[in-house]
């Protein structure tokens, strides 16, 4: 009978553990920079007057957002708001113009940075001493919050006010570099810095970059070197570069309307350029698959086309046929044709390769609709911008084929990857 009761202990104790140990499996791995200041009880915010950049995203591990824990906390000085795209709690649309105004919820001046200008003016800096930063990023250049970290850097370096950077994940991982470097022609609210258009770096390893490599540009006229800014990273705590954002166990915000989950960020880069022609294909936005589809009217057979690209047996990808009919945005109401793509192994896959791919399959299947046969030329600028070099569509539209521009899109990722090595946080 002893027998019997110590077995059954044994058996609730390892169940027991068992259901424990699973759900402590879903906290998170990873402690954010929010995390760890925090943690320090905000001790390298004391005795200064705060700015605040966020947006929806700068949350702690309990979703409260940055804005009411650093205005509710007694040691800390939160004077002002800065407002990126979408603004500060998200309620504004992409490409919003934005005005100043006062946060509902804490009565603050919230400055917009994405308005009559992109850049902190003097004015809005006068009396601070710092302005944390904290904006779950997407690994990729032309996401707009990185720009706008780093004109906030240079108006600060100008005006002698710090820059604290509370780091969070890159969505990516830490290992992923892909797309040549942004020419001197071609730098742009979406390509603001000579970086890859995939750079493997988190925002605070990134801004170090930017501050010690002289990629801040400063006011034209009265800098004739780069101007460096007083930079704090608070790091992370737990993060690996081969983790990619599901790794971390960390709920995710979406710090854009459409970038609604995490995955999304690996799709942003693999669909997003190709969706700078604005009214030539569907890659999701305005259905339930942003930047998960190539599709159109002018597609006749999805299952063909779907074919046409598994053929290419690109590396940790597959396609599959898919009709819709898009609530909004490209194709609003009409009956539409493509591919839906999926990552089958995210390591293998190279990301950015998918859109040419497909527009070269385009070209090949529906010749009247290649890309740059059809699309709306006035939109080529935006394009040029994007991929940093007006080379990648010059030399892609001659035949439409990706060997045509590979080497030249690959050509940069090596000698980044050296550099940025120097500024590895982790």
């Amino acid at each position: 009978m002893k027998k019997v009761i110590v077995v059954s202990l044994i058996i609730v104790f390892a169940f027991s553990s068992y259901c424990y140990g699973n759900k402590n499996s879903n906290m998170p791995i990873v402690k954010t920079g929010l995390e760890v200041l925090k943690a320090s009880h905000f001790k390298q915010l004391e005795g200064k007057k705060i700015g605040l950049v966020t947006n929806p995203s700068g949350v702690d591990n309990n979703m409260v957002s940055i804005i009411d824990i650093l205005h509710n906390a007694p040691n800390v000085n939160l004077v002002a708001l800065f407002g990126p795209e979408h603004g500060v709690r998200g309620d504004m649309y992409a490409g919003a113009k934005v005005e100043d105004y006062n946060d509902p919820t804490t009565g603050l001046t919230v400055y917009s940075l994405y308005g009559k200008t992109r850049k902190a003016t003097p004015e809005m800096l006068k009396g601070l001493d710092a302005v944390v930063y904290d904006i779950q990023d997407n690994g990729c250049r032309s996401f707009t919050f990185i720009s706008s970290l780093g004109l906030l850097m240079e108006a600060c370096a100008e005006q002698g006010v710090e820059v604290i950077i509370l780091d969070r994940p890159n969505p990516l991982g830490g290992l992923k570099v892909e797309g040549n470097i942004v020419e001197p022609d071609y730098f742009s609210f979406v390509s603001q810095f000579e970086i890859p258009y995939i750079y493997g770096l988190t925002v605070g390893e990134l801004a170090t970059l930017l501050n010690e490599e002289g990629m801040l540009k400063g006011e034209k006229g009265k800098n004739e070197i780069s101007p460096k800014c007083k930079l704090t990273v608070v790091p992370m705590k737990g993060w690996k570069r081969r983790m990619v954002y599901g790794d971390t166990k960390l709920q995710w915000v979406l710090p854009s309307p459409q970038i609604p989950q995490a995955e999304t960020s690996y799709y942003y880069p693999a669909s997003g350029i190709l969706g700078e022609f604005i009214n030539y294909m569907s890659i999701g936005v305005g259905y339930t698959l942003p930047f998960q589809i190539f599709a159109a009217e002018w597609i006749v057979n999805a299952e063909e086309f779907s074919k046409k690209l598994n053929e290419l047996n690109l590396p940790g990808v597959k396609f599959r046929p898919i009709h819709l009919m898009p609530f909004y945005a490209v194709g609003a109401g009409k009956q539409l044709k493509g591919v839906q793509f999926y990552f089958t192994d995210y390591n293998k896959a190279v990301l950015t390769e998918v859109q040419f791919y497909v527009m070269q399959v385009v070209a090949e299947m529906y010749p009247e609709y290649a890309v740059f046969n059809y699309a709306d030329s006035s939109r080529y600028r935006m394009f040029d911008q994007v991929t940093g070099s007006n080379y990648i569509r010059e030399n892609f539209a001659k035949r439409h084929k990706f060997e045509d521009i590979k080497d030249y899109w690959h050509k940069d990722e090596t000698k980044f990857k050296k550099l940025s090595k120097r500024y590895y946080l982790y």
